[in-house]
């Protein structure tokens, strides 16, 4: 079996789910490891084929790792999410990854950065901006934007409110469509906040990744901003199948988002036929 894992790219490796964070009502995130140890060192903003024995499988966004796991925040929106969040810590899973290209870590050197997230989609951003942290002299300032629903529904409360502020050169700011009784931050739409933010572009990156109407606005508000199409970046969420460019499921023309993607700026982006 292992010597057929070795060879064969799509046969998952055993792993097992060693810690479960409640994220939101509808997002848990989930600490894997195998026999061996992390199953596998991705890049940030690539991806891990997750499966459960006589459910199925899916592609996700590796949101984090540590020296022995990797973590995925993963939303519960059909039968397999479901019956993840139904698992309990210790429960077998199938793993198997790296998938698709990641952000591009040694371009982005020397720059400030920009990360504009909304709801889950701030799970393959929080990859590159634990990634910076942990190389944070490699990087300019980072300035984080994020956005949900409401606060309930606010994912990595944790980072967003205890552990990356208080980085060194660091700002983040957070806003939810509305809030509740308890809530004594911003309100509104994550497009919106960002022109009231008004990062100036000189000098950044903007990375971003949410609903996609969110990064639709999102876009227009960089663009009104004065960011060119060359200084953005985002990562499609785009339904994934084999993760090795086999099967078309995410074909855009003849550009694979397993392979070629998930992560293109927005000038690459301008160049496929429009079907994201």
């Amino acid at each position: 079996m292992a010597e057929t894992a070795r060879v064969n790219p799509l046969v998952p490796r055993t792993g097992r789910i060693i810690k479960i964070v409640d994220e939101t009502p509808d997002v848990k995130t989930f600490h894997i490891t195998t026999a061996s140890g992390k199953p596998f060192t991705p890049l940030p903003g690539q991806l891990a084929m997750l499966s459960l024995l006589d459910v199925g499988e899916a592609m996700f966004s590796i949101t984090s790792q540590g020296p022995e796991h990797l973590e995925l925040a993963i939303k519960r929106v059909g039968m397999l999410t479901d019956a993840l969040h139904e698992a309990e810590e210790g429960q077998t899973v199938g793993i198997r990854g790296p998938y698709g290209n990641g952000f591009p870590v040694e371009e982005l050197k020397g720059k400030d950065l920009l990360f504009i997230g909304g709801g889950i989609g701030l799970a393959p951003v929080r990859s590159l901006i634990n990634y910076c942290i942990e190389h944070r002299q490699d990087y300019g300032h980072l300035w984080i934007i994020y956005g949900a629903r409401s606060p309930a529904d606010l994912c990595f409360k944790d980072d967003l409110f205890n552990n990356w502020p208080r980085v060194e050169n660091c700002r983040v700011d957070v806003t939810v469509d509305r809030g509740d009784a308890g809530w004594q931050g911003h309100e509104g739409f994550v497009p919106a906040f960002v022109e009231e933010l008004h990062p100036d572009p000189a000098g950044k990156v903007a990375i971003t990744c949410g609903p996609p109407i969110m990064i639709k606005f999102v876009l227009q508000s960089m663009e009104k901003l004065g960011y060119k199409d060359d200084q953005i970046i985002t990562t499609l969420e785009m339904r994934m199948k084999c993760g090795i460019g086999k099967c078309g499921r995410c074909n855009l023309g003849s550009c694979y988002v397993c392979l070629d993607g998930p992560v293109f700026t927005l000038a690459q982006l301008k160049q496929l036929p429009n079907e994201y």
